[in-house]
This record gives structure tokens, sequence and C-alpha cells, in this order.
């Protein structure tokens, strides 16, 4: 298959190509059934001839071109539907009816308060115009009177078992890495402004968008490249959806919504999503890493920071604790998890030597030789339960309640390194640390 990216330099457009040639080059072995041949990019600097080369020889067309900010307010229709007029005759002119993706915008919508935006007229005029397309080109007849060697796109699309189609994508607030700060997206305006000290106002916390992250759209195109896009209508800004039709399956529903959705989006209010950030700025400090479930919008927004922050803050420094003996440093604190510790013996050293009530911990030799040693505080023989660890071969030996424990550095020459994990965040204020030597 061979795919052309309009607006390939923009946000959508890095992150969709990017995605795309992982898949070309065989780097992205997780779609086995999709074989891309050719990623075609083209924007603003390309070549008039490019565009033409491109729509006579590509089977799929993912429309991400458009104007967000304009000098002037009729740019918008300029950018945003002449644009579209140019691609779509290109296509004509080569008899191409390859399916033809179009990237469109809550703001056509019309509603609300989109209800006078020159932008918004001017995405809904795209799609009227690709609607139109559909219905007057794509779904019309093949006229015999073509040059039959004109259809050899159209018959290699049907070949592959592709419906001719277009699909509408009206996307909510975007974010994720590559989004450009101070343009169109509050998210990548207040991530760059956190992550590089920079001044930010709030008008309106409570102020609440919907928000897509670009992982989720970009795994949305690449659904819809194999016939598995998500359709819908839409009731304002609410999405209504249909039965989707796949353009693989000859059984799939003829008749289906018009518009097409990315199924995971998020609701988050201004005022959340900046205190979430003050969180991932004062982790460097606090060691404390926040609940970020799978799928959760604190797990995209917390990624989406980090590609904002300056070379300067890559790395930071941690505290060790250090005496003869080596040193104690803490790496991570994980919300309601614990902490991820790394603890350095010097040859011939014993450290531990206590037991806790119901803290516990995992110790990981990863370089060195030692033994660790475990006693029950209510046996009454004593019995002593040891392991020689080294980091020839790692394993993880648990530090159990009501065991007193240490780890012994049995060398005489080498450092005995041990990742330590405990199951709470120490509070010297409950301990929960008794001195007992094994």
């Amino acid at each position: 298959m061979k795919i052309l990216v309009t607006g390939a330099k923009g946000f959508v457009g890095k992150n969709l190509c990017a995605a795309l040639n992982n898949i070309k080059d065989g780097k992205d072995k997780t779609h086995p059934g999709l074989s891309i041949e050719a990623v075609y990019e083209y924007d603003i600097d390309s070549k008039p001839e490019e565009l033409d080369a491109y729509c006579q020889d590509c089977n799929f067309v993912f429309n991400l071109a458009g104007v967000n900010r304009p000098k002037e307010q009729s740019e918008f229709m300029e950018g945003n539907f002449g644009f579209a007029d140019t691609l779509l005759n290109t296509l004509k002119k080569y008899h191409n009816t390859c399916p033809v993706m179009l990237s469109s915008s809550q703001q056509a919508s019309l509603t609300g308060r989109f209800g006078n935006s020159e932008y918004g007229r001017s995405k809904k005029a795209g799609e009227e115009l690709f609607l139109d397309y559909e219905r007057n080109f794509l779904q019309a007849p093949r006229h015999s009177g073509l040059d039959p060697e004109s259809h050899e796109i159209a018959d290699q699309v049907r070949d592959d078992g592709l419906r001719s189609r277009v699909l509408i994508y009206r996307f909510p607030n975007l974010f994720g890495k590559w989004c450009r700060p101070n343009y169109n997206s509050a998210v990548a305006t207040f991530c760059n402004a956190v992550a590089n000290d920079l001044p930010y106002t709030v008008n309106d916390p409570s102020v609440e968008l919907e928000l897509l992250y670009i992982d989720d759209l970009v795994a949305e195109m690449i659904n819809a490249l194999q016939g598995k896009e998500h359709r819908c209508e839409f009731d304002g800004l609410t999405v209504l959806p249909t039965p989707s039709h796949s353009g693989l399956d000859p059984e799939s529903p003829k008749t289906t919504g018009r518009y097409c959705y990315v199924p995971v989006t998020h609701k988050a209010t201004l005022g959340e999503i900046v205190d979430l950030l003050k969180q991932f700025a004062a982790q460097p400090q606090t060691l404390m890493i926040p609940e970020i479930p799978e799928g959760s919008f604190a797990k995209k927004l917390y990624s989406t920071y980090l590609s904002y922050l300056p070379y300067e803050k890559t790395a930071f420094p941690l505290k060790m604790n250090v005496d003869q003996r080596g040193s104690f440093t803490e790496l991570v604190h994980l919300a309601n998890c614990g902490q991820v510790s790394i603890n350095i013996s010097k040859p011939g050293i014993t450290k531990g030597q206590h037991w806790h009530h119901s803290k516990w911990e995992f110790f990981i030799v990863v370089s060195g030789h030692g033994l660790i040693q475990e006693r029950n505080l209510n046996d009454l023989e004593g019995k002593v339960i040891e392991f020689e660890v080294t980091g020839d071969n790692i394993q993880c030996i648990h530090m159990l309640p009501g065991y007193t424990h240490n780890i012994i550095n049995l060398s005489d020459t080498e450092d005995l390194v041990t990742v330590m994990y405990c199951n709470e965040v120490f509070d010297p204020n409950k301990p929960d640390t008794f001195f007992d030597p094994v």
C-alpha cells in the first residue's frame, strides 16, 4: 500500500508518518496484516508536481493539511477548503478512487461557543466538499468511455478489498509530543511553560476540555487504513456511534454514519491539568511518581510533559546518604506503592540488623557477592535462613515482616550493590524499624 499524508510536517502529520514509516520499515511488527510500500509526505513547502505524482500513485490519503492561525480570517477558507478542493480534483484527474481521510474539528459543528467560528465554517465547508466527492465521484458508476488504463489505481484498490470511501474525523483538543506550544493547544502551552519555568495564565480553572491523545489518534488512523474506522453521526458535539462498515468485509453494513471518531478521549478542567503538571514538575524534589494507571489521562499527560523538558532538566541529582559503610540512596517514590532505593555496601560490611511489624522489602543484588540472613523473631529455636547472592545470578529475596534481617558483603575488594524495594515510603514519624541482630 502507498499512502499519501498531507500536512506531514504538522503535529499530527509528524506522529502519523513516524508510525507509518515504522510499519513500512519493519520496526513495528504489531500489524502483521498491513503492508506499506511507501509513505508520501506532502506539506506547504512541497512542489505542486509532487502532489500530482502522489495522487496518481497512492492507495490511501490522510488529508491533515489545514490552517489554524492565519494572519487574515479569509485564509481559513483558502487553507482548509481550498487545498481540500485541489487535492480531490487531483485525485479525480487520475480517476483514483482510493479512500480519503479528512482531518476536521469539533468547531465544524458550529454549535455552542463555536457558533460564530470562521475556522469552524471553513472546516464545515471542507466536510461538505468531501461528502459531495463521495456521492458524486466515489459512489458514481464507472464510465466505460474512459481510458481503461486510467482505472489502474481504482482496480488495485478494489483488488485490495478496500471500499472507496471518505473518512471525516472531527477532532477535539489534541495533545502529545511534538505539539507546538503557544499555538492552538492549551495542553502544549501549559506543558512547555511548566517544564521551562515560564509564566502562564489560567483565566478560568473550571473550564473543561475534551482531549484526544496523539497515540490514540494514530491508533485510530491505523485502524482506518485497514478499513476498521469507528463511524458516527453528530448531535452538536455529541458523538452518536453507528455501525462501522469495514472496507475489507463485504458483509459489513452498507449504510452507516457519515463521520468518524476516535473512541478514546478524556475530559479534564484547566485547573486539573495544571495541578497534575505541578506534581510532575516537583518529582525531582519529591521523587514521587504520581498515580498513572494504564490508559489514564494522567499517564498520557506525564509523557507529554516530559517531551517539553529542556536539556538541563533531563538529569537531576539524588541525595546520597554516605558513611564509612557505603551509601543509601532513594531513587523514586511511588504513590501508594512505596519506594525504590539503591544500597552500596563496602567490602566486609554488614547492613540491616533490624525488623519490621508490617513493612516488607525486596533485596535484589545486582553487583558483587553477598549473604542475606533472616530470623523469625517468633522462632524459639532461633533458626536463621540464608541466601548467598551475586550480581552474576540476580534474584529477588523477600524481607519478611517479623523477621530481623541483614545483608553482608562477602567480598574483600568489591562493593555490594543492592536494589531495594519497600512497600511504603519511609516515614520518620512512624519508621516501623527496630534494631535486633540476626
